[in-house]
């Protein structure tokens, strides 16, 4: 596990950041402005940095300059922007960042280069080394989540804890109690509902269901339910679904 700081302006991109890097089993700090920054890498150790370039109060790349300057720079940095230019990059990367991702990210890219950011930093070394992957994205699958669901997504969501959704204990020709995990009580779907809303209550029964089947394992349910990664985030962050991995591994381990 890895103590990893992720600094962006944009709160849900630093909240999907933290979930994804979290459900790989790495610690992070989140920070919205250059100061909070200064302020967690004073206050612990951090083995890497996501650093985003277009900030309210002091920029990425200044930043990275006062690290380097101060001789903080001693863990690898990954820098983020969805309008730097070229130069941009290649500043960055000339003043010590490991690498540069272009948002909207693609998933595997951005566990790949955290893998490889944090593999330099055990090695103890981080060079300095042309951008090659500020290229355009426009074949890569972007990282959804990122793209956070405004008002117009969550407003029709209706929890299954919700007196409208109507669940009865004992379904008459709903979900098959044999087939739901034991966490999850037996429940009929609401049929006196538009249809919009006793399909989201599905979706959520079933992945619940999954996540607590799972323990919460990102990769096994994104396995069981047929989704990419990516996409399975983005429907969980639309049902409004809690991503706490420890949340669902206490519930499994009590159920069972």
């Amino acid at each position: 596990m890895a103590e990893i700081l992720v600094v962006d302006d944009e709160m849900g991109i630093r909240e999907l950041l933290s979930e994804i890097l979290g459900d790989e089993g790495h610690s992070v700090t989140l920070a919205e402005n250059a100061q909070r920054a200064r302020e967690a890498m004073t206050a612990s150790i951090v083995d890497l940095v996501l650093l985003d370039i277009w900030m309210p109060d002091t920029d990425g790349v200044t930043l990275l300059k006062e690290w380097a300057a101060g001789g903080q720079l001693t863990m690898p940095v990954i820098m983020m922007s969805g309008h730097a230019t070229i130069e941009t990059a290649v500043e960055a990367t000339r003043i010590g960042a490991l690498d540069f991702l272009e948002k909207p990210i693609a998933l595997q890219k951005l566990l790949k280069a955290v893998e490889q950011g944090l593999n330099k930093g055990k090695s103890g070394a981080v060079p300095v080394r042309a951008m090659s992957s500020f290229q355009s994205t426009a074949s890569s699958s972007p990282l959804s989540m990122l793209q956070v669901p405004g008002p117009q997504n969550s407003s029709h969501l209706i929890p299954l804890t919700s007196p409208s959704a109507q669940f009865l204990a004992a379904p008459a020709g709903g979900i098959p109690a044999q087939h739901l995990h034991p966490s999850i009580m037996a429940r009929d779907l609401p049929l006196d509902v538009p249809l919009r809303e006793a399909r989201e209550c599905f979706e959520r029964a079933y992945f619940e269901h999954h996540l607590h089947r799972e323990h919460g394992s990102m990769t096994r349910v994104a396995e069981r339910t047929g989704l990419e990664r990516t996409h399975l985030y983005r429907k969980l962050k639309q049902l409004g679904i809690d991503l706490s991995k420890g949340n669902y591994r206490r519930g499994a381990s009590q159920a069972l």
